[in-house]
């Protein structure tokens, strides 16, 4: 499917879901107007999406405090980047720094020609000029496949329909209204389901992707093993020290999740399990050879 397709897609779909809840509790809570609930959700949709849209890049940057770096400032980054970028022909994109010593990074941006590579200084410091290419590489396949604004788009409506749907639902508890037995089901099965299919939404995105993304990067710079060991280390360090500052609807940005999670969290994971990604890596780089 064509990126912009996708995008489009996602958007129809996480309009809808804000539609329904407008749908659903607008009988509820305006009564003959519930025509205004639709209009109310339907214009807080496109508007979170256009702000998505044009603004999330500058949203993830200052969550992080990334700053816009000079060559001069980020020498070896930059050689990373122009490197990798040769196979790739893009738009040159800009290339930040995160001031954190857990070592990760992500790409942002609506377009090719609006992306920044952003990388921590813990991960300039952990790996070396190989593995440092194979981190740029993935992070500019996600850029040539569009995948960073299908996942910020997704991971911002997300989280908008999770808040609303909170907001109602305890609106609807400490409330004086009083609603009859099918409208009140109706309200819970909303408040419970239209959350949950917004994530479960996004987690399938953001996993594909991030499968995809590895693939591409392994194979444009024809060094599956150079990513693989670069995951395993940076895997390791965010588990022992994750990042401390940002907002966890954004981890699926990020190469790897930077945020620790219980059990339950990491079964919802916005990333696809390491194991598995080092796996079929480790496969791709034996069948390179193989060739």
């Amino acid at each position: 499917m064509h990126p912009n397709m996708r995008v489009f897609g996602l958007f129809m779909v996480l309009i809808s879901i804000f539609v329904l809840i407008g749908w659903v509790l607008g009988g509820f809570f305006f009564g003959d107007f519930w025509w205004f609930a639709i209009a109310l959700f339907l214009g807080m949709a496109i508007a979170i999406n256009v702000i998505s849209y044009f603004y999330s890049d500058r949203i993830i940057m200052w969550s992080y405090k990334a700053k816009i770096a000079t060559p001069r400032e980020a020498p070896r980054l930059y050689k990373s980047v122009q490197r990798v970028n040769s196979f790739y022909g893009l738009p040159e994109p800009r290339i930040a720094i995160i001031p954190s010593d857990t070592p990760n990074a992500f790409a942002t941006g609506r377009n090719p020609s609006k992306a920044i590579v952003a990388v921590t200084n813990g991960l300039l410091k952990m790996l070396n000029d190989r593995e440092l290419d194979g981190v740029v590489a993935h992070e500019l396949a996600h850029v040539k496949n569009r995948d960073i604004l299908v996942m910020t788009v997704a991971a911002t409506v997300a989280g908008a329909i999770a808040f609303l749907a909170r907001i109602f639902w305890w609106n609807m508890i400490l409330g004086r209204r009083r609603a009859d037995a099918g409208t009140l089901l109706l309200i819970i099965v909303v408040a419970i389901t239209a959350p949950l299919a917004a994530m479960l939404i996004r987690l399938a995105i953001s996993r594909s992707r991030e499968y995809k993304a590895d693939r591409t990067g392994a194979m444009t710079i024809h060094r599956p093993n150079d990513l693989a060991d670069a995951l395993l280390k940076l895997e390791h360090a965010n588990k022992r020290k994750p990042i401390t500052r940002g907002n966890p609807a954004s981890s699926s940005l990020f190469i790897v999740n930077p945020f620790r999670g219980n059990m339950l969290a990491r079964m919802f994971s916005t990333h696809p399990p390491m194991e598995e990604r080092v796996k079929r890596l480790r496969k791709l780089a034996m069948e390179t050879v193989s060739l």
